[in-house]
């Protein structure tokens, strides 16, 4: 009991900063999905440095705000290249889980994978403890891996 008490108060005096990305190739659509999480709060930091209104993301005066903000922030801090070629990412829309948003974006015509290099650098400029989770999925395979702050470019084969 005390260990997790322990484990709590350390939390609490220490955040970590972290961020997930799956990226999913869809065969039956021909698509690359994309989800990011992020904290809300660290998200409204980021955008708010790109932005010359409020940034509220719990309690957007315009919920198409935030939509432009993200469809921005996003591409620009994950680019991901299929076989070779750079796909882009079109913006499909956020919702909000917890203490988190996720963003969902998607490139189409993307008929098969065989590699996927990703460069993911969401909040680095927010946070220099910053981890970037990453998760792709091809074929029913996943593979992960966990970049660091400054580290921000990973590839996967399939």
């Amino acid at each position: 009991m005390m260990s997790h008490i322990f484990s709590l108060l350390l939390a609490l005096l220490h955040p970590y900063y972290v961020s997930v990305t799956e990226i999913k190739h869809n065969a039956k659509a021909q698509s690359i999905e994309v989800s990011c999480r992020m904290f809300s709060d660290d998200a409204e930091t980021a955008l708010k440095k790109i932005s010359a209104d409020r940034v509220d993301i719990l309690n957007p005066k315009s919920k198409a705000q935030i939509d432009l903000l993200l469809s921005k922030y996003v591409p620009q801090h994950v680019k991901i290249v299929v076989n070779g070629k750079p796909i882009v990412l079109q913006y499909i829309g956020y919702e909000f889980e917890s203490e988190a948003i996720w963003c969902y974006f998607e490139a189409k015509n993307v008929r098969s994978v065989k590699r996927i290099a990703v460069t993911n650098n969401l909040l680095y400029a927010e946070h220099a403890e910053q981890i970037n989770m990453m998760h792709v999925t091809v074929n029913g395979e996943r593979k992960s891996t966990k970049l660091d702050n400054p580290q921000s470019s990973a590839a996967f084969s399939f």
